[in-house]
């Protein structure tokens, strides 16, 4: 086993000592889909119980690099990990890029990370193939990578913690085919499915075309843009002025989230349906006034504490689950207050963590 002195402690943002953690050890066991073989989207999945280590037998250093951190849906994932480091007795560094254009920016940064000790990378990618040579120079040192939630096309990492967000889009696609079967009055979609490029919106894009196949689902207009809520919101506009006859608006969480409050501004809930494909915070409230359809959750703060226990099993050689993610399901208002919440959502006050320190 390499050994690796860290060597610095990043001051961004808050360390763990000046938050209260959930520390909740109750989250686990959790149903998972487990792919086999591993690595590949299209193999079979089966299910499984997932149980995570009870402590690690050293603090090891992880490195985790997210995107972004400007939406609830990343805030998520950094409660997860942040709290599954603590849990676990290790230490955790986390940098975010700034948005899914800063591909250089994400692979300096864990570059720096690597230099400064680290013992294994946590990595939400920004680009499905733009951080393959930074993958294999990673883990030809010996460092193991996890590749977490957004997905990456290189065969070097030791571990994937996520789910398909081609199965999150055909969720989304299959709830308004089944209301809306071949034969019926056309409804019209502006469809907006993330940051182009992106591994994650690729594939949902994919899953919701499959599954309006066929059915009276159009899409009138298919938008790509970075995730933050202002240019989606800019990407909603256009569409609206265009198509005044839209029914639906589906696509990420902050698509969903701005769309609902502009809608509720100018006085048109209820005109126009919204739906996203996945979850967050402001989905949750959404839904629960009944401004937002419904959703699936992918459990995005599991995720991330997967991704954690990942990287601990490595390093330890202990046994693990290459390829693993949350089983998968539609929250709408029928179980909106009877799901567990903290598989999904950050708690109510969390603020972003990039530190935390044994």
């Amino acid at each position: 086993m390499r050994k690796i002195t860290y060597l610095a402690t990043l001051t961004l943002g808050c360390g763990f000592s000046a938050l209260s953690f959930a520390g909740n050890d109750s989250w686990y066991p959790i149903n998972v889909d487990v792919w086999d073989p591993p690595f590949d989207m299209e193999s079979p999945t089966h299910q499984a119980a997932y149980t995570p280590l009870e402590k690690a037998s050293k603090a090891w250093d992880i490195c985790v690099s997210f995107p972004h951190m400007k939406d609830p849906y990343w805030l998520a994932v950094n409660y997860g990990v942040a709290d599954e480091a603590k849990r676990l007795g290790v230490n955790m560094q986390l940098f975010e890029a700034g948005a899914y254009t800063n591909l250089d920016t994400q692979i300096s940064q864990v570059e720096n990370c690597i230099s400064r000790g680290a013992d294994a990378v946590v990595l939400a990618a920004i680009s499905y193939d733009g951080l393959n040579r930074l993958i294999e120079d990673v883990t030809s040192q010996g460092i193991p990578v996890i590749d977490l939630i957004n997905g990456v096309s290189s065969p070097n990492i030791s571990a994937k913690s996520l789910v398909s967000f081609y199965k999150l889009g055909h969720m989304a696609g299959s709830y308004l085919a089944d209301s809306y079967p071949e034969g019926e009055d056309p409804v019209k979609v502006g469809w907006f499915p993330g940051a182009a490029g992106a591994g994650w919106a690729e594939d949902g894009n994919r899953g919701f075309n499959d599954a309006i196949e066929g059915s009276a689902v159009e899409i009138v207009d298919t938008q790509y843009g970075d995730a933050s809520q202002e240019i989606q919101m800019g990407l909603v506009e256009n569409v609206l002025a265009a198509h005044p006859d839209l029914d639906y608006i589906i696509g990420a969480t902050t698509t969903a989230e701005g769309a609902a409050n502009l809608l509720r501004s100018r006085g048109m809930t209820g005109q126009i349906s919204v739906m996203p494909y996945y979850y967050s915070v402001g989905v949750h409230r959404g839904i629960t006034r009944g401004e937002i359809l419904a959703a699936p959750t992918d459990s995005a703060a599991i995720q991330g504490r997967i991704a954690i226990d990942q990287a601990v099993r490595v390093l330890e050689g202990e046994d693990y689950m290459q390829h693993v993610g949350p089983e998968l399901f539609i929250i709408s208002q029928d179980n909106v207050n009877s799901f567990d919440q903290q598989t999904s959502l950050a708690p109510d006050g969390w603020r972003p963590v990039f530190s935390v320190q044994q």
